[in-house]
């Protein structure tokens, strides 16, 4: 592989992290609340910690799957269009 491959490689890696990020970001964030709420409470419920992060992340995704696709619309156009 020559480096132009190596940065083609190395640009889709990064898309990938700044398209995924706010989603698992918010996943992080509401999981982080949920178990600090069952700690203080004393309620280990696992559906409790699982179901509002999987609202959450999606619903994010859905909130940004307009600029996900942007993102992954220009770095197409940059792959193959030459």
């Amino acid at each position: 592989m020559d480096a132009d491959n190596f940065a083609l490689v190395r640009e889709a890696l990064m898309l990938t992290l700044l398209i995924s990020a706010p989603v698992l970001g918010i996943g992080l964030l509401v999981g982080l609340v949920i178990s600090l709420m069952q700690a203080v409470t004393q309620v280990q419920e696992q559906t409790l910690a699982f179901v509002p992060k999987i609202v959450a992340m999606v619903l994010v995704a859905v909130l940004l799957i307009g600029w996900m696709g942007s993102q992954m619309s220009a770095f197409a156009e940059r792959m193959f269009g030459g």
